[in-house]
């Protein structure tokens, strides 16, 4: 059965590169089918921002007139400069059980990337490591939180089938928030609010950009030194505000500030995906009034922390595990107030060993692995 690899040309090519996963996922009740509008904003070159300083090809794999797999290639910039090296991603990865599938889409991936100077290939990246990144390969009993993916349990052996390696493992912790912290926990988050130098604060909706630039800032010099980081642009950040917005509350967004500067910050977002779970991908014409519903009205239990940093000169200090457990603990206690039964931080780097410390010691447990593989061109 001969297997035939078609690009995505058309707006209606790109419907069925979005589509293509649905049989698969089809027994999966884990799965959370995207919503349609929100990849079509990803994977449209008009309307992300990410297209500003990168390029990407989309393919979709057949065999019997119908669609048995998918993938995309992308040149990001950016990321080329910050590894010194000219290295290709590819992303959008799924497929049926079947190597020569798998083997097909990857071979199309590749002679694009190679044609493009690429000297390696690097992913999964949906589409880039500040969005959805990494393959499932450990936790499929559960649900992806919002902006994490999913995967069925043997995509792992068609990739490193495919002559791809690990590069780097991302850790997702699950955080049972309405368990209070240990008691020597709580004495240093206490100690921290004696401190004259420190103080916390929410969020201020009604400076929204400038305190969302003050998030970025934070994180940008945070993870700077960290593997694959890749600084937002403007832009970029300008389009996450907006997207973001409707899944905040002042009282999940918190700062810390030393010495009357920004010096840490915790961002948590309602994990959308929990509340969508039955709306296979649609939003209309219905749905809004259900997600609606769901989001202000009923409440809401389960949360992403996607951004959590401290200022890197204070990082591996007391200090800076300090007001990590301060932003953390600003967050958990009226998120339970209002609800909130779990969150889940993620992601985190397997070597972080700092942050996966911390985590460690407010109780949350890991319970998902992602893998970053990379394969030399």
């Amino acid at each position: 059965m001969t297997i035939e690899i078609r690009p995505v040309e058309t707006k209606r090519d790109l419907k069925r590169f979005i589509r293509m996963p649905d049989p698969i996922y089809a027994d999966d009740p884990n799965w959370v089918r995207p919503l349609m509008f929100e990849r079509l904003a990803m994977l449209e070159r008009t309307k992300n921002p990410y297209f500003d300083h990168a390029e990407a090809r989309y393919w979709i794999a057949w065999r019997d007139g119908r669609p048995v797999g998918r993938i995309s290639a992308q040149i990001d910039r950016l990321a080329c400069e910050r590894a010194g090296r000219r290295i290709g991603h590819f992303g959008m990865f799924e497929s049926i059980e079947d190597p020569a599938v798998a083997d097909a889409l990857f071979e199309t991936a590749e002679e694009w990337l190679k044609a493009k100077g690429a000297e390696a290939a690097q992913g999964p990246y949906n589409l880039s490591i500040n969005s959805e990144c990494g393959l499932l390969i450990d936790g499929f009993d559960t649900p992806p939180a919002i902006m994490m993916g999913h995967a069925r349990p043997w995509y792992g052996a068609l990739v490193e089938g495919a002559g791809y390696a690990k590069a780097k493992d991302l850790i997702a912790y699950d955080y049972d928030i309405t368990s209070a912290p240990p008691k020597v926990i709580q004495y240093i988050v206490d100690a921290g609010h004696r401190s004259p130098k420190i103080r916390l604060r929410p969020l201020n909706f009604k400076r929204y950009e400038e305190e969302i630039a003050t998030v970025i800032d934070i994180f940008n010099d945070a993870w700077s030194d960290n593997w694959g980081f890749v600084p937002m642009t403007d832009r970029e950040v300008e389009q996450m505000a907006k997207e973001i917005r409707p899944l905040l509350h002042p009282s999940r967004v918190f700062f810390a500030d030393y010495e009357d500067e920004p010096a840490a910050m915790m961002v948590t977002l309602v994990d959308i995906n929990r509340l969508i779970h039955d709306f296979h991908g649609r939003l209309l014409p219905f749905n809004w009034a259900k997600l609606a519903w769901r989001l202000f009205v009923r409440p809401v239990r389960d949360f992403r922390v996607p951004l959590m940093g401290v200022r890197k000169k204070y990082q591996r200090s007391r200090l800076g595990a300090q007001l990590s457990l301060m932003v953390i603990e600003a967050c958990r206690r009226p998120t339970v107030a209002r609800g909130g039964r779990r969150g889940e931080l993620s992601w985190i780097l397997e070597d972080n060993h700092g942050m996966r410390k911390v985590l460690d010691e407010i109780g949350s447990v890991p319970y998902k692995t992602y893998r970053i593989y990379e394969k030399p061109l």
